[in-house]
């Protein structure tokens, strides 16, 4: 009688493995970009050990910097392709490919019933699979490298149920920063969140990827998706590897069950400089803006770019719009449906797929003072900018403030 996390970890440790305890797991896939592959790879090389565990296993994108802005940047990058080559591992994705938490989803490494570890906080995106997925930091990356294995501590789980349907103008996002709005920054700290209800049901496979991305944002370790046909629609002809769908046992324990109604959520923004402190959009509007950016694992996938641009079409955005596409491919299909046009022809400028300006080292970075309406996942203080202030919304809030410069209702427009 387990939840989804407890029988992964079962099958990741062999034996029969329970909330609370101390578990060493083999790991399905492992994870690092340009900015942790660099300290994942120096703790590698300081074990001595010559070759990874399993090179088919590992994936690489570079996507934080990149293309690199400095020649520091440049150069540390240039050692972890010669790495890359050194441990011969194929699944490698330069510039230009995407965000991680796109590239490995597209890719087919996300699938139902895996543990996968990623040097990211936000890999607990790839539960919107089914998957437990997990952010370690860069020296625990190393012992995957090295083992294919890591020492764990298998989580409670806490299950939250939203019934009802989302009203119009009320989307992924949305839901997502009301449940961090109630639940809190700390409110499920080293917890698993299982999604349940009708109107997660209803979430496409992109809106699963949002609600999951931002789990830890909530303190969770991971937030998972049971997987349904959406999910195995997804993965058809995509999967890297066969698969196992794993779903709770009627009587799994939790150690705690939330339920909401989705007829109660509005627009959301959350404001400066929690996450946590969200409120309605009516609470906000009128507020100036500097900066509208589009984009980022959260809300950079194509389904988000085509709701900005359907809000966008035929006029004009009255402040400096970035819009950064989530990955070559979402860049590509945008381009071939006319997203892409519709959104330049508006006034936005486009960028490389890619992190963009979301962890404030790249292309979009605002200045002291300067207040930002972004789809990313966090508006720490100094997060995208010495000095800036940074509200979080849904792609539809960020489209209908660009044409007016201020926060605005979506539902206005």
């Amino acid at each position: 009688m387990g939840t989804i996390s407890e029988k992964i970890f079962t099958r990741a440790v062999g034996k029969e493995a329970k909330a609370k305890d101390f578990v060493l797991a083999n790991v399905d896939y492992a994870m690092a970009h340009d900015g942790t592959s660099v300290l994942a790879v120096k703790a590698f090389k300081e074990m001595e050990i010559e070759k990874v565990w399993n090179p088919e296993k590992i994936v690489i994108p570079f996507d934080h910097i990149a293309p690199s802005n400095t020649e520091t940047s440049a150069g540390l990058q240039h050692e972890i392709r010669d790495w890359i080559k050194e441990q011969q591992i194929p699944n490698f994705y330069e510039i230009g490919e995407g965000i991680c938490h796109q590239v490995l989803p597209e890719n087919g490494f996300a699938m139902p019933g895996k543990l996968i570890v990623g040097a990211d906080s936000h890999s607990c995106t790839y539960g919107a699979f089914g998957a437990f997925a997990t952010g370690v930091g860069a020296t625990d990356m190393a012992e995957i490298f090295a083992s294919g294995r890591l020492w764990f501590r298998v989580p409670e789980s806490l299950r939250i149920t939203v019934e009802g349907k989302l009203e119009k103008g009320v989307y992924a996002k949305d839901l997502t920063l009301y449940l961090i709005g109630k639940t809190g920054i700390a409110g499920a700290t080293y917890k698993a969140l299982e999604f349940y209800g009708n109107a997660i049901e209803e979430l496409s496979v992109s809106g699963r990827m949002t609600l999951c991305n931002m789990a830890i944002e909530m303190g969770a370790k991971t937030g998972i998706v049971p997987p349904d046909e959406k999910t195995f629609a997804f993965l058809k002809g995509r999967a890297a590897n066969s698969y196992e769908p794993v779903y709770a046992d009627s009587e799994a324990s939790y150690v705690q069950e939330i339920n909401y109604d989705a007829a109660d959520i509005e627009p959301q923004v959350a404001c400066p400089h929690q996450v946590d402190n969200v409120k309605p959009v009516g609470e906000l509007e009128g507020t100036s803006l500097d900066q509208v950016f589009i984009g980022t694992c959260t809300n950079g996938r194509l389904e988000d770019l085509e709701l900005a641009a359907e809000i966008l079409k035929g006029k004009q955005v009255s402040v400096r719009t970035i819009v950064i596409p989530a990955s070559r491919r979402v860049l590509l299909k945008a381009i071939e449906n006319g997203t892409m046009k519709t959104l330049l022809k508006a006034g936005v400028t486009p960028a490389t797929p890619g992190c963009g300006p979301c962890l404030g080292a790249h292309q979009g970075v605002i200045g002291e003072g300067e207040v930002c309406l972004s789809t990313a996942n966090r508006n720490f203080r100094g997060r995208m900018g010495k000095g800036g202030f940074i509200y979080l919304a849904s792609p539809a809030t960020a489209a209908a403030s660009a044409l007016t410069g201020e926060i605005t209702d979506p539902r206005t427009v």
